[in-house]
């Protein structure tokens, strides 16, 4: 069995700006196969959104604002292997029911939604997701859909390890 680690904004971004969590999800990149890996294209777009942020008000300078966005493009968007599922309106039309079901936003449920139909595709190979994010609500509305979830945040090293055979 494959776990796939499936990344919402909140836990991609620990991959470009230090955060809590950020050790843990450059173990993720770093242990994980490319093509197990997937985001959607609009956690790609808030991701970049919050290096703009942190970047106007202070908190990373230009050059480290330049360097991760070279960073995320190599590892992410020109990466074939890595998966960015899109988002189209038949998978829109599909999270109203999360968003009723969870009081989830918008792109919170876009995100769950993506995720769980990964894990439906990926079951017939006993294969699982595991979605990444640090974001409760969002954890919370995926644990309750019967999705792994795993929060850079909150979560272990050794969790991380148990979870994924690492060392």
């Amino acid at each position: 069995m494959a776990r796939w680690v499936y990344c919402d904004a909140s836990a991609l971004i620990k991959r470009y700006a230090p955060e809590t969590g950020t050790p843990l999800v450059n173990a993720a990149f770093n242990q994980t196969y490319p093509a197990h890996m997937t985001c959607t294209t609009l956690g790609v777009l808030e991701t970049v959104s919050i290096l703009v942020r942190k970047r106007n008000d202070g908190r990373l300078s230009q050059a480290v604002c330049d360097q991760a966005l070279i960073e995320l493009r190599a590892e992410i968007i020109d990466r074939v292997e890595f998966g960015v599922s899109p988002i189209d309106d038949e998978l829109a039309f599909d999270a109203l029911d999360l968003i009723m079901r969870h009081n989830l936003n918008a792109t919170d449920a876009l995100v769950l939604q993506s995720a769980l139909d990964l894990q439906q595709a990926l079951q017939a190979a006993g294969d699982e997701v595991v979605l990444w994010s640090a974001d409760k609500r969002l954890v919370r509305a995926a644990q309750r859909e019967g999705l792994a979830t795993f929060d850079p945040e909150a979560d272990a090293l050794a969790d991380f390890q148990q979870m994924f055979g690492a060392t």
